[in-house]
Formats: C-alpha cells, sequence, structure tokens
C-alpha cells in the first residue's frame, strides 16, 4: 500500500451479511481554473456508487476524492475526474 493513501476499513452488516470496505482518499493537482460545465459534473461524481467525497481547493488548485476501494483503484478515480473536464496534472502525497 502506498504511503500517501490515506486509509480506513469499515466493516459493515448489511442485510445479515458482513462486507467491509476499505475508504481511501486521494488528491490531484489540477490546471487552471475548472469549467461550470466541469463543476458541475465533479458534483455528479458524488453520485457513482464508492464515491464519498469531492472537494476543490480553487486556492491550491487541488482536488481530493475519498472512495471505496473495494469498488475500483485510484486509476479510475483519476480518470472520472479527467472525464468529467478537469485538468488532473499529478497525484499529491498526503500528509
Amino acid at each position: 500500500m502506498a504511503s500517501q493513501d490515506a486509509v480506513v476499513g469499515v466493516y459493515l452488516n448489511w442485510g445479515g451479511t458482513n462486507r467491509s470496505m476499505t475508504q481511501m482518499e486521494v488528491a490531484y493537482r489540477y490546471a487552471g481554473p475548472p469549467t461550470e460545465s466541469a463543476m458541475r459534473a465533479i458534483d455528479n461524481m458524488r453520485e457513482v456508487y464508492g464515491i464519498r467525497r469531492v472537494s476543490l481547493s480553487e486556492k491550491d488548485q487541488v482536488v481530493r476524492v475519498e472512495y471505496d476501494a473495494s469498488r475500483f483503484k485510484e486509476p479510475v478515480v483519476a480518470n472520472l475526474l479527467r472525464k468529467a473536464g478537469l485538468d488532473v496534472l499529478d497525484r499529491l502525497a498526503l500528509a
């Protein structure tokens, strides 16, 4: 596991079946301010099953995403952001 990922394990009991999920957080630097349509698409990412939270810091040009790693891997998160119209530059190490 990469040291730059924040990991939280969650154990659920869903319908009598125990399921575990691994919550991850990843941050990316992006180029330029997002367009209005990109902001709407990024907001809609929350509807993707497994995406828990998306937050942008326009001042620092950083986007942070919390997601369920049992659903998909980090490159999928980056691709979702790119498809939304955000110009993702590089992944950042989380402290």
